[in-house]
């Protein structure tokens, strides 16, 4: 810092302290028993403040205004030692109090003592003056402590002590803050005022006076500082704080809070900051290399590494040695001091290698690069001289002498240029090689060239920016500062301490070079920084001045793919030998818009044809129609193409339709018809269409189909031919009557009409009809899956009288399918029958058990639950329940008197998980039957027809005799046993001559069921006679638990009634059964479709109620087939 002496002024005696109440105004000075307060713009005497009858050793304001002149009274305390200093907190909280002791009192406003702080050496230590640092940006509120003890302390208002004691040469007397507590200023026995920082580090010295400086005190919020010494004098000094900096390229650096230094990098706008513990004199920054002056040494740093984006810097040398110089440059391996008229090559180590001589000041100096250890320098003089001096050589080689002081130099990017700025604002440029004054520029202050553009500079002056391209006139807009760099299109200003990186568009510069047609050197300053719409225009130009490279690259900044494309199709005519730069600018204009000037210029190059092109392609038909070539159809007719794809595209469709008839472009005509549904239209064009067009008359015939016109779509494929189209048209539409038709007469669309046909009815919960269907497409897989589904179904939903019509259903389909695979289509045919009579008799179960009325006799319902639980000694069927049959059996045996039975039923029970509905009447049958003897009537013993033994109630074979193990033959709709004995025939015997071995005579057909086989007693009952020889047959040998069923031969069978003779006749793979009745008395009747047996009374009863047989739903008008 540099210190003027602003005004001086004698008072009296100026005793101990002064106080800066207002920003600007006012000065409090005491003196021995009273206070003045001064003016401090002038000096002038304010008043003066009397009443004190004591000596004054100090001032000091509180921020809150704890007084003022205007008070007439002020609270006093007292102090354990002579007070010699005081100062208070930022916030008028706290004051601090300096004692002769050495000791520090803090309290707080109402004068009680919060802190102490005694120190070591106090006693001898008076402390002559103290101050808080004002900065609101601190954490800590800190006090600066200056004693006789020649130490500078700092402490936190808790007491804590910051650092260590600062040690002076001399006894201070006086120590402030700057406003924004940056600074402190110390004055004392050395007769001078002292600049510090505020942690204590010596920056310089303010003023020197001829006695003990007193009281110091800075102006708020400004660089002026008055100080009273003991002699009474009072001076007043301003500070002036120079710039120290350094630039080289995108780095710049500076001095901050006077020790540290700051690298800014202006490009990335990074920042690092090297703290120091000294003044800093100096900076010069090069390329990796930063040099610091200190003063007493210097400081040279390097970058950790060689990334131009690294702001990481190491110490690499020190010179402790102290320099006076006006300049400093730092090169890659030399300093070089400058001073006044000589300039001095220094190595890092400290050594001087060489040193010039000039003839006049030196008033600029710059690095202009060079390999390491060679740098290049370029100096100005203040005579006007320019030289070019190189570090590795004693001689200074003179470019050029001009008349005025320089004050600005630099030099282009290739070295060939040179711009001076001189004393007189005035920027010179000169080509280096012959000394030629190429232009000057007035209000210039400073210059710098573009590093990458060789002939682009700026310079600034008198508040504008000056860029100037060429030769071209000057571009200038509002800026200020000074240029200190030009890269690219960043300008790198100065503005009082601030340096920052401007960009700049390069528009005006680039637009000069246009308007000459100087593509090549426009694209070199838009690479520079132009913005989009300048890339764009930069293109155009080129590319209308046939400069395809340029073009090329400025379309590419802009990612143009569009004119990209067109400059790559016309390069890849040129390189095919076309070279008509008339046709190659006139499809330029047209992908400008320019349509008439390409129109000319196709008609000039000889092609009408692509001005044609053009205007069908724009929908301007009319200024198409100039350029048809004369009577040419096959143009006529593709401008009525393209003039109907125009009238498409704006919605006028029926227009287009016209036109594409007119143009033969029938499928467009069809595709836009059938898109607006208009089905006359498309009849009118199918019906002219001629047969051989199948493609359109496809299409149009899809059309109908999608507009629901299924008797057009038919016409139409009647007339094509395509009657698979057509019996696919009658399946989607389910006009299924035609489609049976159809396939009636062409057998081979069989399978296209029946299976989506079954498909149909499945999804319209047809599904019986569905599998009949299927059955008929010959898709007996499918047929099978629909019932196996209808059946699950029908389980799940407990419909077991319809499982069990489904079961039957499916165990037939597997005997017709058994043809092909026997074994295994046999074995699914037992099962599912079996299934099917358990699911039959377990519908009367659980309507019984879910129903609140039972429509069925409690014997039939005895034997129905005794028949299913002799079904189910292996496994249980889904959806059956054991509980709800071993309940029916339980309470229709205990009323019947099968109390036996009903005991075991109810024991099973016991077992098995009730439901809560069943738990109190299981429970209470469970007691109850224990009252009832432990036998069953025997009228329920069921007889066995073969041996006639009585058969228990419980049998734990099943459904046979426990004697002969004959087979019981059940009526399907009471479940008694019927007198029926299932015989076999001989070996050697085929059904068809055992049939014409019984009697013949036709049995007597029933009014009801006509075609249903019945027995049937006349008038006079028939006996069996005891010779008869099936009686013979039905004998076995006792004692066996092999089954032996009863084989007949011939002779048998002739002496048989046909009437006494039911025939289940099996179709293939299975042979029919035969059986006898042994009480032809009673009459049964069996079902020609399901074979099941019953009781003709109960069958011509159930026939009536539901016009079907109960178990297989054969309707009694249907045939016997």
């Amino acid at each position: 810092p540099r210190a003027e002496l602003a005004r001086r002024a004698a008072c009296k005696r100026c005793r101990d302290g002064c106080a800066d109440r207002t920003p600007v105004l006012i000065l409090n000075i005491s003196f021995w028993l009273f206070v003045q307060v001064y003016d401090t713009s002038d000096g002038t005497l304010i008043q003066p403040l009397k009443g004190h009858k004591d000596t004054v050793y100090c001032v000091a304001y509180a921020k809150d205004g704890l007084w003022s002149p205007e008070q007439k009274s002020v609270s006093k305390h007292k102090a354990g030692s002579k007070i010699t200093c005081c100062s208070w907190t930022n916030d008028g909280q706290y004051l601090a109090l300096g004692m002769f002791n050495g000791v520090i009192s803090i309290r707080n406003k109402n004068g009680d003592e919060k802190v102490k702080i005694e120190r070591t050496g106090a006693a001898s230590s008076p402390i002559w003056s103290i101050c808080w640092n004002p900065s609101r940006d601190e954490r800590n509120d800190t006090l600066a402590v200056a004693d006789w003890g020649q130490r500078l302390s700092f402490y936190q208002l808790s007491g804590k002590q910051i650092g260590k004691d600062r040690m002076l040469t001399f006894d201070p007397c006086c120590v402030s803050y700057f406003t924004k507590g940056e600074y402190i200023l110390l004055g004392g026995s050395d007769k001078q005022v002292s600049l510090f920082t505020k942690d204590g580090v010596r920056l310089g010295t303010i003023g020197e006076q001829s006695s003990w400086v007193w009281t110091c005190k800075a102006k708020p919020d400004s660089n002026y500082v008055v100080m009273g010494c003991q002699d009474g004098t009072i001076s007043f000094y301003q500070l002036i704080f120079s710039t120290v900096h350094g630039l080289y390229k995108d780095r710049y650096a500076y001095r901050d809070n006077m020790t540290d230094v700051i690298v800014q990098h202006l490009i990335t706008e990074q920042k690092v900051r090297i703290k120091g513990r000294e003044l800093v004199k100096k900076i010069a920054i090069y390329k990796n290399r930063l040099a610091i002056q200190m003063p007493e040494k210097i400081l040279i740093y390097e970058l950790y590494s060689d990334d131009s984006s690294d702001m990481y810097y190491r110490v690499k040398e020190k010179i402790v040695k102290k320099f006076e110089c006006n300049l400093l440059v730092v090169c890659s391996d030399h300093i070089i001091l400058c001073q006044e008229k000589r300039l001095q090559c220094l190595s890092f180590s400290g050594v001087k290698e060489r040193e010039w001589l000039m003839e006049s000041l030196i008033r600029y100096i710059k690095v202009i690069g060079g390999p390491p250890g060679r740098e290049g320098l370029l100096v100005g003089l203040k005579n006007g001289q320019i030289l070019k001096i190189f570090v590795d050589n004693v001689f200074a080689i003179v470019l050029l002498k001009q008349s005025t002081a320089v004050r600005c130099l630099d030099m282009s990017a290739s070295r060939n240029k040179l711009a001076v700025v001189d004393e007189n604002d005035t920027c010179l440029v000169y080509d280096i090689h012959t000394k030629e004054l190429l232009f000057q520029e007035p209000n210039a202050n400073s210059v710098a060239w573009n590093t990458q553009c060789e002939d682009m500079l700026c310079f600034s002056g008198g508040g504008y920016l000056n860029i100037k391209a060429g030769n071209f006139p000057v571009h200038q807009q509002k800026l200020q500062g000074f240029v200190v760099g030009y890269n690219g299109s960043k300008i790198f200003c100065l503005h009082v301490f601030s340096m920052s990186a401007v960009e700049v568009p390069q528009s005006a510069p680039m637009y000069q070079y246009l308007e000459r047609k100087m593509f090549k050197e426009a694209y070199q300053i838009a690479c520079l920084g132009v913005t989009d719409a300048d890339w764009r225009e930069l293109a155009m130009e080129a590319l209308e001045g046939l400069e395809f490279e340029t073009a090329k690259k400025a379309f590419t900044r802009i990612r143009d793919l569009r004119y990209l494309e067109l400059i790559s199709s016309i390069e890849e005519r040129k390189k095919h030998g076309e070279n008509l730069n008339e046709l190659f600018l006139a499809d330029v204009y047209a992908y400008q818009g320019k349509f008439h000037e390409a129109a000319k210029l196709y008609k000039k190059s000889g092609h009408e044809s692509l001005a044609l092109d053009m205007y069908s392609d724009l929908r301007m038909f009319d200024y198409a129609k100039d350029f048809l070539r004369s009577g040419d159809p096959k143009d006529t007719k593709m401008l009525i193409k393209k003039q109907a794809d125009w009238a498409k595209n704006i919605n006028e469709p029926k227009a287009a339709v016209e036109m594409y008839l007119s143009a033969g472009e029938h499928m467009k005509a069809i595709e836009i018809s059938g898109d607006h549904g208009w089905v006359d239209m498309l009849i009118e064009i199918a019906r002219k269409l001629d047969k051989a067009e199948r493609e359109p008359l496809s299409k149009c015939a899809f059309y109908f189909k999608k507009l629901n016109n299924p008797g057009y779509a038919a016409e139409t494929y009647m007339k094509v031919g395509d009657l698979k189209a057509l019996v696919s048209l009658h399946v989607e539409t389910h006009r299924w009557e035609e489609a049976f038709a159809l396939s009636e007469k062409h057998p081979e669309f069989k399978d296209e009409v029946y299976v989506p046909y079954a498909q149909w009815l499945a999804e319209n919960d047809r599904f019986e009809e569905a599998q009949k269907a299927f059955h008929k497409a010959g898709r007996q897989r499918e047929a099978v899956r629909v019932l196996e589904q209808l059946t699950h179904n029908a389980v799940v939903e407990s419909r077991f009288n319809d499982a069990a019509y489904y079961y039957w259903m499916l165990s037939m389909q597997c005997l017709d399918i058994a043809q092909e695979q026997k074994t295994e289509m046999l074995q699914k045919f037992h099962h599912f029958q079996q299934l099917a009579e358990v699911y039959h008799v377990y519908h009367y179960i659980q309507r019984y058990t879910e129903e609140p009325f039972s429509f069925h006799l409690p014997e039939t319902l005895f034997n129905i639950s005794r028949f299913l639980l002799h079904s189910l000694t292996k496994e249980t069927p889904l959806g059956i329940s054991k509980v709800n049959t071993l309940f029916t059996l339980a309470k229709q045996s205990k009323a019947l008197g099968a109390y036996k039975l009903a005991r075991h039923a109810y024991d099973k029970l016991q077992g098995l998980q009730i439901p809560a509905r069943f738990q109190k009447s299981v429970e209470l049958g469970s007691l109850t039957i224990r009252s009832k003897p432990f036998h069953d009537s025997e009228e329920l013993v069921p007889l066995c027809y073969r041996c006639s033994t009585n058969n228990p109630l419980l049998n734990n074979l099943g459904n046979v005799c426990i004697n002969c193990r004959q087979p019981f033959v059940f009526s399907a709709s009471s479940y008694e046993v019927l007198h029926l004995v299932e015989f076999y025939l001989e070996d050697g015997i085929t059904d068809e001559e055992a049939v014409s071995l019984i009697d013949l005579e036709a049995p007597r057909l029933n009014r009801i069921h006509l075609d249903a086989q019945s027995l049937r007693l006349n008038d006079s009952a028939v006996i069996i006679e005891d010779d008869d020889p099936f009686t013979a047959k039905l004998s076995f040998e006792q004692g066996s638990s092999e089954f032996v069923p009863v084989v007949v031969n011939r002779a048998v069978l002739q002496s048989m009634s046909r009437r006494d003779v039911l025939i289940k006749r099996w179709p293939k793979p299975l042979r029919w059964q035969y059986y006898r009745s042994l009480l032809p008395d009673a009459s049964i009747t069996m079902c020609p479709s399901c074979f099941q047996m019953f009781h003709t009374e109960d069958y011509e009863l159930l026939v009536l109620q539901h016009n079907c047989c109960p178990f297989c739903r054969r309707r009694i008008d249907e045939s016997n087939q």
